[in-house]
């Protein structure tokens, strides 16, 4: 399995890390979990391009988690596309029904297959994946493939989401602040390593990061490894992990 990171961001723009986008791939499938501005470019820069992604899986309806689904759908229906898989939460039919009637030029354009999933098993683009309800300001389900990846999507750090990705091979984790801004709704370092204190995860990459991170991830490092002595990492945009 390949797991790229595609945007690595926030809904705060920084100019070198584009809103969430992550590529799963394996055995000749892809999917596209999350569809945030400027995950269209870095599928072209990934190599993969848009041609290649018929499925996307959602973990919410942020902006920043949507904002490139539109201009997805209208890359592929003139490139000669002419279907489109979307999943995700509760309301997502609705997401993608308010998108057209906005932009209606757009609709009948492609086939779209619009699904909605709950916490639980599923699958989607030839992937098994196990879906978690998150803590987050809108319904996000955080999803697991196998023992070998596992994103968070955008949620605060518990024990519930720890152990929904305890003896993933990589977990993806939100983790968008440093310990001294006051917020809810996602973690902080010290948060997050008491969250993830005791489960055996083979690497840990943070994302969703916002501005404020930048210069700090020393510190913020230092900060989970008070709680976690797992290896942590940063993710960036463009970083292929492959995963055995």
């Amino acid at each position: 399995m390949r797991v790229t990171f595609l945007g690595t961001g926030s809904a705060m723009a920084t100019g070198e890390r584009f809103q969430t986008g992550i590529l799963v791939q394996e055995d000749g499938r892809t999917l596209l979990v999350d569809c945030g501005s400027g995950v269209l470019h870095r599928l072209q820069q990934s190599g993969v391009g848009y041609e290649t992604v018929s499925s996307v899986l959602l973990t919410h309806h942020h902006l920043d988690h949507v904002a490139d689904l539109l201009p997805l759908m209208k890359a592929r229906w003139l490139a000669g596309e002419e279907h489109l898989e979307i999943v995700g939460p509760q309301g997502t039919k609705g997401l993608i029904d308010g998108l057209l009637s906005v932009h209606e030029y757009m609709q009948e354009k492609l086939e779209l297959r619009v699904r909605e999933v709950h916490p639980g098993g599923f699958s989607v683009a030839g992937f098994d994946v196990s879906a978690y309800e998150t803590r987050h300001s809108l319904p996000c389900l955080a999803y697991r493939f196998d023992d070998r990846f596992t994103f968070s999507g955008d949620s605060e750090a518990f024990a519930g989401l720890a152990n929904f990705a305890d003896e993933s091979a990589i977990l993806a984790h939100d983790c968008s602040f440093p310990d001294d801004v006051d917020v809810s709704n996602h973690p902080t370092p010290e948060r997050l390593g008491t969250a993830l204190a005791g489960t055996d995860i083979g690497r840990v990459y943070l994302t969703h990061l916002y501005p404020h991170t930048d210069g700090r991830h020393e510190e913020m490092l230092e900060s989970i490894g008070v709680h976690y002595d797992g290896d942590v990492r940063f993710a960036e945009d463009l970083t292929t992990i492959t995963v055995e």
